[in-house]
């Protein structure tokens, strides 16, 4: 996967070891290994794994004590091996590893894809006259993603149908208090709109991404189309509302908001509005899906500001995946901020 500059090669597991085990796994690896850190990840770390005859990529667990849900590489590996084949382009899955025996945590390797992955969401780098399709491209790929047949794919068991709202608004406040370290009054009044705004079950089930953003997709090296969906650590079964809101945070972010798209001059940029992603991704949806409203926003919204404040408190505690983990925490209070303007829009 073509994407961030590769750093510097992790210290904390033994690649020799490493590699005597891959080769005991995957017939033909030729030539030494080079492992290179792939920068930007804020989640599960993941590497560039490079032998003379094979690009692959590993991701694992961070070191160190992590919350129960929280990364789930074995979910994640999963979840590819199920959409092999599928409408939905994702890595091929290799190997999954769920000891800590090998590398100190558990692990999966999967072939590198080569594309282009962008940081922000005004897609840097790419051609003006190429936006436009790749955002819709980025939109009729979440279509496709809600329309798998999630039974036959053998993933009944991946999460429970129907009350979705319910239970994430329950986990992520959850999850917020296991690792709450400082009062954030906006965040404690979000928690409490979307914990007494959670609309009635409306029996709508699929398979959701969970991170579904710009940054998460990878594209094609000259055509812009998507051809790899990458990171699904925290995909489940739920609502494809939440997915579709978490999206759409993009428009409603700004520039220094994770990298969104609020206050550029999307005519300049070649890049569609909101309205114009949403409905081509209800244009790809093969059967009627429920509407956007103001309480899936405000709850993408609470779920982002609850994720960035688990970054803030490994950047406290010295185990946070990357570098600028402490910075991008901060984001929480600002993601929070957003979610208080969206319940106060009525």
């Amino acid at each position: 996967m073509t994407g961030p500059p590769p750093g510097d090669a992790a210290p904390e597991f033994d690649l020799a070891r490493l590699d005597g085990f891959l080769r005991s796994r995957v017939p033909g690896l030729d030539g030494a290994p080079v492992l290179a850190r792939i920068s930007g990840g804020q989640s599960n770390p993941t590497f560039f794994l490079t032998y003379a005859n094979r690009r692959l990529v590993l991701r694992k667990k961070p070191p160190g004590e992590t919350l129960p849900s929280a990364h789930a590489v074995d979910r994640e590996a999963r979840v590819l091996q199920a959409l092999a084949g599928s409408a939905v382009p994702v890595p091929p899955v290799l190997l999954f590893h769920a000891e800590a025996d090998v590398i100190g945590t558990p692990f999966y390797v999967m072939e590198r894809v080569e594309g282009r992955v962008f940081q922000t969401a005004d897609l840097p780098g790419a051609p003006r006259a190429q936006r436009h399709a790749m955002v819709m491209s980025f939109a009729e790929t979440l279509a496709r993603l809600h329309e798998v047949d999630w039974q036959a794919a053998g993933l009944g068991d991946f999460g429970r149908p129907g009350s979705y709202f319910a239970r994430q608004v329950a986990r992520w406040t959850r999850q917020w208090e296991a690792q709450r370290f400082r009062d954030i009054p906006d965040l404690a009044r979000l928690a409490a709109w979307v914990g007494a705004n959670i609309p009635e079950d409306d029996g709508e089930t699929a398979l959701v991404h969970g991170d579904y953003r710009l940054g998460n997709v990878l594209f094609h090296p000259e055509q812009p189309h998507v051809v790899a969906v990458l990171d699904w650590e925290l995909s489940t079964l739920g609502h494809p509302l939440a997915d579709m809101a978490y999206a759409a945070m993009t428009w409603r972010s700004a520039p220094e908001e994770y990298g969104g798209l609020l206050g550029l001059d999307l005519e300049a940029l070649g890049m569609p509005g909101e309205e114009a992603f949403v409905a081509r991704y209800y244009a790809a949806r093969t059967r009627p899906a429920p509407r956007l409203t103001r309480f899936h926003m405000a709850f993408a919204q609470f779920r982002f500001a609850v994720i960035l404040e688990g970054i803030a408190a490994r950047a406290r505690s010295g185990t946070a995946a990357s570098a600028d983990a402490l910075a991008v925490g901060e984001l929480s209070k600002a993601y929070a901020a957003r979610g208080c303007a969206t319940i106060d829009a009525g």
